[in-house]
């Protein structure tokens, strides 16, 4: 007897079937960290300033006025709603177009530096990230996204 009966192609679909449910999250969280790596740039705007900020006096912005960035309101892109300064944090909140799972989350980058040498430069924190050895982390963790979410670099 030649070919598969019935039941064999069955078999076989249900098993297809199996693997391709067991993959479609991960599908989705992939494309949710794409969408938090595509936008982490637009806080790429407040880092210089709270930085320079840091080097020059060792205090931190305590808002966006503070850094010399527009209101957190109209920093903005394709995924974004608002990006604000808080005591050195930088808070990226999601909306317009991100997934519907992300949308009026944020994601919080922290400077963390070596308090008693300013010259060393600030390293940033994202997420949920620890800081280095030797450094402290300043301003509050607004992050409120469950970490599958996040990108590699912010767990």
């Amino acid at each position: 007897m030649k070919g598969f009966t019935l039941i064999e192609m069955m078999v076989v679909v249900a098993i297809i079937a199996v693997l391709a449910l067991m993959m479609a999250p991960m599908v989705s969280d992939r494309a949710i960290r794409e969408q938090v790596a595509e936008a982490l740039p637009l806080a790429d705007l407040a880092k210089k300033p709270i930085g320079d900020a840091w080097a020059a006096t060792q205090i931190l912005p305590a808002d966006n006025a503070a850094a010399g960035l527009p209101p957190a309101e109209k920093i903005v892109s394709d995924r974004v709603n608002a990006v604000t300064v808080e005591n050195g944090s930088i808070h990226v909140r999601f909306g317009n177009r991100a997934s519907s799972a992300i949308r009026g989350k944020t994601l919080t980058l922290r400077p963390a530096v070596v308090a008693d040498a300013p010259i060393v430069p600030i390293t940033w924190l994202c997420g949920y990230a620890a800081p280095p050895d030797k450094m402290t982390a300043k301003g509050p963790n607004r992050t409120d996204f469950p970490p599958g979410y996040l990108p590699a670099r912010c767990r």
